[in-house]
């Protein structure tokens, strides 16, 4: 699985909510911006590097292959549940598809609450508790996949709790809201890689006739054009006053 090709397809899902939230607040004025849970870099890569960047993961193959596609960030392997930086670090803190994974979401944005000075974004945290699979004899593998994420340690439907977390950590919302996704044909190169992982996810636990059996008949809804699939992904901006 080349997760770098993975969070580029992330990433592209968000890219416009990313430029719109980024002019509001007049990132390129900002000196110092911190992502965490950086991966290998797809967002961070993007940002200008007049700005001092800082990306932490808690993955050090992750940081090692950030640091080729972003020399010139800052980069730390930590935990983004006790950052290792000082309060008020940051003019802008964020984070994408990250807050699922942590085991105390509230505890992690309180942390990021303390190392800025202004804002913070959570740019995408999904509800896989509402996913819709269409057609019907799909759904099995929408449910296999919430499963297989509660297995590796995610809250599938954490995103759906996304504001309230906001508020919970004292957070002032300025924005939140549900991304919407543009209906079309995914690519060939979109499908093989959102096949790679659920193939991955399901590895071990899963029969792999039925997932070959599941797989068919994705496809063949596809060419249908009968194939849907939605998961409500939920962003909030926050403001903190200091």
């Amino acid at each position: 699985m080349n997760w770098h090709s993975r969070y580029t397809q992330q990433a592209k899902w968000t890219r416009d909510l990313r430029a719109y939230i980024f002019n509001k607040i007049k990132l390129d004025q900002a000196q110092r911006v911190l992502e965490v849970g950086c991966g290998t870099g797809a967002i961070l890569s993007e940002l200008s590097p007049d700005i001092e960047l800082h990306g932490l993961d808690i993955d050090p193959a992750a940081l090692a292959e950030c640091k080729i596609h972003v020399p010139s960030a800052w980069l730390t392997r930590g935990n983004a549940l006790q950052l290792p930086y000082d309060d008020s670090s940051f003019d802008v803190v964020y984070c994408h598809f990250l807050l699922l994974w942590v085991r105390d979401p509230l505890q992690a944005l309180l942390e990021m609450k303390r190392v800025t000075r202004e804002h913070i974004i959570a740019f995408a945290e999904p509800d896989y508790s509402n996913r819709v699979d269409k057609p019907e004899e799909l759904a099995s593998l929408g449910k296999w996949q919430t499963e297989s994420l509660k297995r590796q340690g995610a809250d599938p439907g954490f995103g759906a709790r996304l504001a309230e977390s906001f508020f919970g950590a004292g957070i002032q919302i300025v924005e939140t809201g549900t991304i919407q996704s543009v209906e079309r044909e995914a690519t060939l190169e979109e499908r093989e890689m959102e096949w790679a992982v659920i193939e991955s996810d399901l590895a071990g636990w899963v029969e792999d006739a039925d997932i070959q059996k599941m797989k068919a008949m994705d496809q063949a809804a596809r060419e249908r054009g009968e194939r849907r699939l939605h998961v409500p992904t939920h962003f909030a901006w926050g403001r903190v006053w200091k």
